[in-house]
């Protein structure tokens, strides 16, 4: 199929990533997800050691959880720093810089001898791994079309999902046949196997295609001005100011913004708190509370499984059966309102059945259930969104075992229980009001302020999304 005319590139350009063959693509993609998958196992690897980490330094459980918080919060920078970083290189230096600088202090953290330097090669694995979380997606709008947003946009999630999820469920075995440091050394060995599959990755971004084609000629290329700005200034207004202006000013902003806020601090307490729900309750060993985990992978799988799939049908009932046009975007909040009660159904479920009178398999099947809401219920994607999602999924775990302790399970996963449920309305309220809503913000662009329209515009929107502002 051409390429869509908003990635300034011919649609009949054969060097259009949209254009490669498909198993060019597909490469293109694995890569992505495989530097993906490896900062994501990274993120939640440490988790698995919090009690090694204790006894080895001397400190209490918050302060060994901050390895995690601290991961976090250097991923926070990468929907900042990293639209301009593509700009400048491409997307492919990007990734082979990123990924072996983040290995570099994985491998710091695990031969750490004080928690002082195991906390700062945490930070800046995640601050320097952070970018692989945000190309990702730019990789994917640049090779598929944008006929299959959702549907790509569910598989790139799991690489997030399922490399955070499988953490717990292999490196249980590691900490108990050697010790904490072994959540790092295998994290490290995953990241170098990453980067021998990208090691011929081939560059995505139609822009720097552009340039490197009119140096190799000779040839100028005028290239229109790019969205995420040329000077210190530019920039800082389009990853910086304008999201804060908007924070308390774009009523979708606000309200998408709370609510990948619950989901990702939901996301990551359970990685703190499940293990300690089911060491505490039913005794459980570090590997057999990993494989509660899978159930999580297993829900990160039906959930593009069914995105997918609600893709494709509501494309049909909307006639869009050709590459050429869209359905409304509000269509794309299905998935975000069955996920939605998913979400409130797992924290009241394991929040009252995770006790010794309770099989414990009742709060394991369920479990799924969280990741089965597709992270792509969003209708702007914005460094705002992306970042203040990752600062809450680093504060959570921070209180969720005092919460737990002090108020018990029940009424902790209660309480975010029925903020979830006041949160079921935010796609609702988006899917009915949205088009208004968008239509009265200088931000919004004439196409998204519409119903169906043509793939071009869509695209062009699309390409400015995936490039900056969401992580």
């Amino acid at each position: 199929m051409p390429a869509a005319a908003g990635h300034q590139m011919d649609p009949s350009d054969p060097l259009n990533p949209q254009n490669w063959p498909v198993t060019k693509k597909i490469y293109a993609s694995c890569v992505a997800t495989a530097f993906a998958f490896a900062v994501a196992f990274g993120i939640t690897s440490l988790t698995v050691g919090i009690q090694g980490v204790m006894m080895q330094f001397n400190v209490s459980m918050t302060v060994a959880i901050l390895g995690l918080s601290l991961n976090l919060l250097g991923i926070s920078f990468a929907p900042v720093i990293t639209p301009h970083l593509s700009e400048k290189f491409g997307r492919s230096p990007v990734y082979l810089v990123s990924l072996p600088i983040f290995a570099l202090f994985i491998l710091g953290a695990g031969y750490s001898k004080s928690f002082a330097a195991l906390a700062v090669c945490r930070f800046f694995a995640g601050f320097f791994g952070g970018p692989c979380l945000v190309l990702i997606e730019g990789t994917f709008a640049d090779v598929w079309s944008a006929h299959m947003t959702v549907t790509y946009y569910s598989f790139l999630s799991l690489a997030s999902y399922i490399g955070a999820g499988c953490a717990p469920l292999i490196l249980g075995y590691a900490v108990e046949a050697e010790n904490w440091r072994w959540t790092q050394f295998i994290t490290l060995m995953i990241a170098l196997a990453a980067f021998l599959l990208g090691v011929g990755v081939p560059e995505t971004y139609p822009r720097e295609i552009l340039r490197s084609r009119a140096r190799n000629s000779g040839n100028i290329v005028n290239l229109a001005k790019a969205e995420s700005g040329e000077t210190l200034f530019e920039m800082a207004q389009t990853t910086l100011l304008t999201p804060l202006a908007m924070a308390v000013s774009e009523p979708v902003v606000i309200m998408v913004t709370f609510y990948l806020c619950l989901n990702f601090a939901v996301l990551f307490q359970w990685f703190i708190s499940v293990p300690a729900v089911l060491a505490l309750t039913y005794n459980f060993t570090l590997h057999q509370a990993g494989l509660a985990f899978i159930a999580a992978i297993v829900g990160a799988l039906l959930s593009t499984l069914t995105s997918s799939m609600i893709e494709g049908f509501t494309n049909r009932q909307s006639g869009c059966t050709d590459m050429r046009t869209m359905a409304p975007i509000e269509h794309r909040l299905f998935t975000a309102m069955a996920g939605s009660l998913g979400m409130v159904a797992s924290l009241f479920w394991i929040g009252w059945t995770a006790m010794p009178t309770t099989h414990y398999i009742v709060p394991i099947i369920v479990s799924y259930i969280f990741d089965a809401y597709p992270a792509k219920g969003t209708l702007s994607a914005l460094t705002l969104m992306a970042s203040m999602r990752i600062l809450f999924a680093a504060w959570l775990p921070l209180v969720i075992i005092q919460m737990i302790m002090g108020i018990q399970g029940s009424w902790a996963f209660s309480l975010f229980g029925f903020i979830a449920v006041a949160m079921i309305t935010v796609p609702l309220i988006l899917f009915k009001f949205g088009p208004t809503l968008r239509a009265r913000s200088r931000h919004s662009a004439p196409t998204m302020s519409n119903g169906k329209h043509m793939m071009g515009h869509h695209a062009d929107q699309e390409m400015q999304m995936a490039e900056g502002n969401q992580s």
